[in-house]
């Protein structure tokens, strides 16, 4: 029957005249427009899996470093250790998921092994730093206020891209980084070393320049990997992303162990680990957790660069603003005063202030290149890839 039915569809397309050529392109252009919604929404998907990575992990890797040195942790090298070492475990999904992803924009140069290797490893020496940094600021700061602090990351990100990427820094831009810095600078005036462990006023400061330092070298590293997705990798694929993060977190977790060994806080460990509140299990799981969150929150972060924009991905890390600051609350009892009210209320008012800005950059892409709403979704270098799948599939 099978056979039948074919011969009988190849007798009456030699019966049929060819159709005209309007039919063939409305054809072709219906076929594109499906495939094309298609596209967005699998792209949308992948966006809301990014954030949702990226403010998740972010969130409960905070806690959980927090709740180390709380338990009877010290080491602030073990701390840099455990945020960059996790990587192994996207190995398995590196792998099944290779095959499945294609290419969306490439580059008939393809960068050389010696340009990889670079990039890999400026990159792990500035992941590391920061994270030794961030750590000295987690033993020193309560939670809330560290959270708050890392806001200003968004305006270091801001001020990188626009040197490195050619970012604008329109009026509402500034306005959001001149609220985010407002926002830490109140911080500075917050007397709350008092009711923090036994902190002294040295370690808080100390502990506040640290996450300062902190923010700004995030803010460079994210510039620093869209530069190089763009004028060094000159590829964004699925491949790219986690050949990003695997080998940057691997050049940054073999010198936070030369760290730690050269620190000499690995002699300690032991006695550490036996003197831990909730028991040797309680330790090596909240190390464990720590490391998978972090890995949680870099494959959301690089992701949404790959997807949009180092000042995107940022920007999303300043959503979770709120999250952090009242689990610390409810866990830590941290004191949520007046004054961080007020720098909360800031952040978040500059936060909205870059999506605001950005609402109106896809707005004006979409009237100046006459594309539909759904397509407007799309990143300018997605639309130029679909574009020229359209005049390849036209052409063959």
């Amino acid at each position: 029957m099978k056979g039948d039915h074919e011969l009988q569809v190849i007798v009456q397309q030699g019966k049929e005249p060819n159709p005209p050529a309007e039919d063939e392109e409305n054809s072709v252009g219906s076929n594109q427009t499906g495939v094309s919604h298609s596209n967005i929404y699998k792209r949308r998907l992948r966006v809301f899996v990014y954030i949702f990575f990226v403010i998740s992990g972010q969130s409960v890797a905070t806690i959980l470093g927090r709740l180390y040195y709380d338990n009877g942790g010290n080491s602030k090298w073990l701390a840099t250790v455990v945020q960059l070492v996790g990587f192994p475990v996207l190995l398995p999904y590196y792998l099944l998921s290779f095959k499945t992803h294609t290419l969306t924009h490439t580059d008939s140069k393809a960068a050389s092994p010696r340009n990889r290797v670079l990039v890999y490893v400026v990159l792990g020496v500035l992941a590391v730093a920061g994270c030794y940094l961030y750590s000295i600021g987690l033993l020193y700061l309560p939670v809330s206020t560290l959270s708050l602090i890392c806001a200003s990351q968004l305006a270091f990100t801001a001020f990188f891209s626009y040197f490195l990427n050619s970012q604008k820094l329109t009026p509402i831009i500034l306005n959001s980084l001149l609220l985010l810095t407002i926002s830490s600078a109140l911080l500075a005036f917050n007397n709350e070393e008092k009711s923090f462990k036994k902190v002294t006023r040295g370690q808080y400061v100390t502990g506040f320049i640290c996450t300062i330092a902190a923010s700004a070298e995030l803010g460079l590293v994210l510039s620093l990997q869209q530069l190089a997705f763009r004028k060094v990798l000159k590829r964004q694929t699925f491949s790219e992303v986690m050949d990003m993060i695997i080998y940057v977190s691997l050049v940054a977790s073999c010198l936070s162990l030369v760290g730690l060994f050269a620190s000499g806080e690995w002699e300690t460990l032991s006695s550490e680990m036996e003197k831990y509140k909730h028991g040797k299990v309680s330790y090596v799981m909240n190390l464990v957790w720590t490391a998978i969150t972090w890995q949680v929150y870099s494959i959301g972060g690089t992701g949404l660069i790959f997807e949009l924009s180092s000042l995107f991905s940022n920007a999303i890390s300043v959503l979770g603003l709120p999250v952090v600051p009242v689990l610390a609350v409810i866990i830590f009892h941290d004191q949520m005063n007046g004054l961080k009210v007020i720098s909360m209320i800031l952040a978040i008012w500059g936060f909205m202030s870059y999506v605001y800005q950005h609402y109106l950059d896809e707005k004006n892409l979409k009237r100046s290149l006459g594309i539909s709403t759904a397509e407007s979704s799309e990143p300018p270098e997605a639309q130029g890839s679909r574009r020229s799948q359209l005049t390849i599939n036209n052409e063959l």
